[in-house]
């Protein structure tokens, strides 16, 4: 299974700028020994939608304070999570600060919008888990999983949270949730 996520990493950005479209500045939360090439994509998407990125570097739980002071100091209007491990760990205190710097934040898959984030977009993580399963039970009959065909998602989610919205100022255009497969009121 693949989440493709660097494939719609460009995309939440320009859903960012949809919403928000004064911003010019947006923090990345990442960590680079995390191996996928999502902040590539981001920074392609930021080039043609004419963003300054602020890359905000976590390897280890003592990186986050510095990342967000980093944020702060330099003013950043938005923050883009690049979901890992370690960022996962560490998403309370994440949507903690950007509550508390008005921040709106964007997020890929799982609970990043439900929790306080303003949108999350990427795969349907309750569909592949059930994908995952239909793998496991072709495993446990005995087919061999070097055999089985690496498979991509087939259904995304976009969830915009109009609560973190309204907090933030912001309005959302009617044609972000017209295609919102779940809006947070």
């Amino acid at each position: 299974m693949t989440l493709i996520l660097d494939e719609l990493a460009g995309k939440r950005l320009e859903l960012l700028k949809e919403i928000a479209p004064k911003i010019s500045y947006v923090g990345v939360l990442w960590n680079p020994d995390h191996a996928d090439p999502e902040m590539r994509e981001i920074q392609r998407a930021a080039r043609s939608l004419d963003v300054r990125l602020e890359s905000l570097e976590v390897r280890q739980g003592e990186d986050f304070e510095p990342a967000f002071q980093s944020a702060s100091k330099r003013k950043v209007e938005a923050l883009i999570v690049v979901s890992s491990r370690l960022v996962n760990r560490h998403r309370e205190r994440i949507l903690d600060f950007t509550a508390k710097a008005r921040l709106p934040l964007v997020g890929d898959w799982g609970p990043w919008a439900p929790q306080g984030g303003l949108l999350s977009y990427g795969p349907n993580v309750a569909e592949m888990v059930g994908r995952s399963a239909s793998h496991v039970d072709k495993i446990l009959k005995g087919a061999k999983p070097a055999d089985l065909p690496v498979e991509r998602p087939t259904k995304f989610e976009l969830i915009v949270n109009l609560k973190t919205a309204q907090q933030l100022g912001l309005t959302v255009p009617p044609s972000v949730l017209f295609r919102a497969d779940k809006v947070i009121r």
